[in-house]
């Protein structure tokens, strides 16, 4: 049973794409929908440059509420929300564990054999960590 569904949010295409997708899931399980938003920190700055970061990921929020409505919805019907700071896989499969998520949807970019091999990606680490079921949207 699908009762609580997490979707990871950057506002990139496949990020729409993944959030719109959980957000049908959910309305057809009746689940509870949690959107993460994570703000990686700059490797080198300050405190400033990275509270900058974290309010830019907020404003990420803001979007997608406009996107599904979500403002128009009573308080309690409204999915929940956070901004956490770090590597985003790691925050992914943390949530997902402190929150007792049962499904991830996350949204893929697709990026080239190399920058994959180099790089590795996020929807990869979710996979290979996450304690539940992950869906991956391409965008």
């Amino acid at each position: 049973m699908i009762k609580r569904i997490l979707v990871a949010y950057d506002a990139s295409t496949a990020a729409e794409l993944a959030l719109n997708f959980a957000n049908e899931l959910a309305e057809r399980f009746g689940a509870g929908l949690h959107i993460l938003s994570v703000a990686q920190p700059p490797e080198f700055g300050d405190e400033v440059e990275t509270e900058a970061v974290i309010e830019r990921s907020r404003a990420h929020f803001h979007h997608a509420f406009k996107l599904l409505g979500y403002s128009r919805l009573p308080v309690e019907e409204r999915p929940t929300t956070h901004v956490s700071v770090g590597r985003p896989a790691e925050q992914i499969v943390r949530y997902a564990e402190e929150h007792h998520i049962d499904h991830i949807v996350i949204g893929h970019r697709g990026h080239s054999g190399f920058e994959r091999w180099l790089l590795g990606s996020v929807a990869r680490q979710v996979i290979d960590h996450a304690p539940c079921a992950v869906t991956v949207i391409r965008g």
